[in-house]
C-alpha cells in the first residue's frame, strides 16, 4: 500500500471515530476503518477488563464466522489464554520498547516468535483465516485493549510493514476512544443529578418524549411517578443542609432499588425534593405496586416524613396523552392530591370515576391551576 493510500485510510479512520454519536458507533467505525486500512476481510476490537481478567470483544465487522455476531453480549477470553497483553507487552514497555503489532499465521508465527499465541493460532484454523495482525491499544499509558483485523486463505500474508503501519491505527483508534470517553463523560453529567446520581430533570425530558412519541406509535404503556419528600425543608432548618443532603441521597437509593423493580426504568431527581420514576412498557398495575413500595420504604427513612406520590400511566382512563407535558401534568397533580391529603399510598391518576379530581387539575387551564394547587394542599400544608 503506497504512503498516500494509507495516510488516506488513516484520515478517513479519524475522520469515521469523529463522526461517532454513541462508544458502539465509535467502536464499529474504529473495526471497519482499521479493516479496510488493512485490506482485511474480518476486524474486532477488544477491550481488556482487568478486573476480571479477560479480553471481552466490544464489536466483530466483516466476513464473520458462525458464532460471531456484530456487537456480543458475552464474547469473552481469559486473559491468560493470550498472555501477551500482561507479559510480552509489559515486558516490551519496561524494557524501553514500544507496543508494536505483530503477525500470526495459521501456520504458526510469522516474523518471529514475539506474539505468537497457540489459542490465536486455533482461532484462526477455526474460522477458517489464513493471518491475523494484533495491534496492543494503548490508552493514559496503560493497555487499553486490542485491535484485530484478519485476511482469509488466497489473501497475501500480513509483513512486518502491515505490523508497523497497524501500530499507527492503533494510535490513532486510541485517540478516537479517549476522544468518545471525554463525550460519553460530558453527556453523562449533562444527565445526572450531582447529588444522588440519578437523571436529572433534562434527562427524564428527553426519555418522556421519546416514550409517548412509542406510545402514539405503537401503544406502548408509558408509566410516570412523581413524588415530594416531605421534611426535607424541616430537616435543612433544624439540623443543616449537610443532613438534607444526605436524606435527598438516602432517599434516591431507595427510589433506585424502586425503579430496579420494573425493567429499564429511569429513577431521576427533578430539582429540589422532587423525584420521579419513568416506566416505559410495564403495566399500570405493576407501576402500581412498585410506587407503594416506594413510600413504604420512604416512610421508614429515619429522616424526613414520608413522600407524597403520583401516578399517571397511560394504562388508565386519563384521556388521550399526545405529548409527554400532559402525561407529566397528570403525575404533578396526582402528587399534589397525595400531598394535600397525606396520603400514606400512591394516588392514581382517572382511577377515582369520571369526574376525577387529578384529570381535572392537570386539565385545567394555566390561570385556574395555581388556585386549584394550593386547595389541594391544604390547609395546614406550607405553600411552595
Amino acid at each position: 500500500m503506497g504512503e498516500d493510500r494509507r495516510l488516506r485510510a488513516v484520515v478517513a479512520l479519524a475522520q469515521g471515530m469523529a463522526a461517532a454519536h454513541t462508544p458502539r458507533e465509535s467502536w464499529r467505525a474504529a473495526a471497519l476503518g482499521a479493516c479496510h486500512a488493512l485490506a482485511g476481510s474480518f476486524a474486532a476490537l477488544s477491550v481488556w477488563e482487568r478486573e476480571l481478567g479477560r479480553l471481552r470483544v466490544l464489536v466483530n465487522v466483516g466476513e464473520r464466522a458462525e458464532d460471531e455476531v456484530e456487537f456480543p453480549d458475552g464474547e469473552a477470553y481469559p486473559v491468560h489464554q493470550f498472555p501477551e497483553i500482561t507479559e510480552f507487552l509489559h515486558e516490551r514497555w519496561a524494557g524501553g520498547g514500544g507496543p508494536n503489532a505483530w503477525v500470526e499465521t495459521a501456520d504458526g508465527p510469522a516474523g518471529g516468535p514475539a506474539g505468537y499465541c497457540h489459542q490465536r493460532v486455533a482461532a484462526l484454523r477455526r474460522r477458517g483465516r489464513a493471518c491475523c495482525v494484533v495491534a496492543p491499544i494503548v490508552l493514559h499509558g496503560r493497555a487499553w485493549g486490542e485491535l484485530y483485523v484478519a485476511r482469509p486463505f488466497g489473501a497475501p500474508v500480513f509483513e512486518r510493514a502491515d505490523a508497523d503501519f497497524a501500530t499507527v491505527l492503533a494510535s490513532v483508534v486510541a485517540a478516537g476512544i479517549a476522544q468518545t470517553e471525554r463525550l460519553e463523560e460530558a453527556r453523562r453529567l449533562a444527565f445526572t443529578d450531582a447529588l444522588t446520581g440519578l437523571a436529572n430533570r433534562r434527562a427524564v425530558d428527553v426519555r418522556l418524549d421519546e416514550a409517548v412519541e412509542r406510545h402514539k406509535g405503537d401503544g406502548v404503556v408509558v408509566s410516570l411517578v412523581v413524588c415530594d419528600l416531605n421534611g426535607l425543608k424541616r430537616v435543612n432548618d433544624t439540623r443543616g443542609h449537610a443532613v438534607g443532603d444526605r436524606l435527598l441521597e438516602r432517599f434516591g437509593s431507595v427510589l433506585s432499588l424502586c425503579g430496579a423493580m420494573l425493567p429499564g426504568t429511569l429513577a431521576a431527581r427533578l430539582g429540589g425534593d422532587e423525584f420521579c420514576l419513568l416506566a416505559v412498557g410495564p403495566a399500570a398495575d405493576e407501576v402500581v405496586r412498585v410506587a407503594d413500595e416506594l413510600c413504604r420504604r420512604a416512610a421508614e427513612l429515619e429522616l424526613g416524613e414520608g413522600v407524597a406520590c403520583g401516578v399517571a400511566s397511560t394504562e388508565d382512563p386519563i384521556g388521550s396523552v399526545s405529548s409527554a407535558r400532559r402525561l407529566f401534568r397528570l403525575a404533578d397533580a396526582a402528587q399534589y392530591r397525595a400531598k394535600a391529603v397525606r396520603a400514606a399510598k400512591p394516588v392514581i391518576a382517572g382511577r377515582e370515576g369520571p369526574d376525577d379530581p387529578v384529570v381535572r387539575l392537570a386539565d385545567a387551564p394555566s390561570r385556574e391551576e395555581a388556585g386549584e394547587r394550593r386547595r389541594f394542599r391544604g390547609r395546614h400544608e406550607p405553600r411552595p
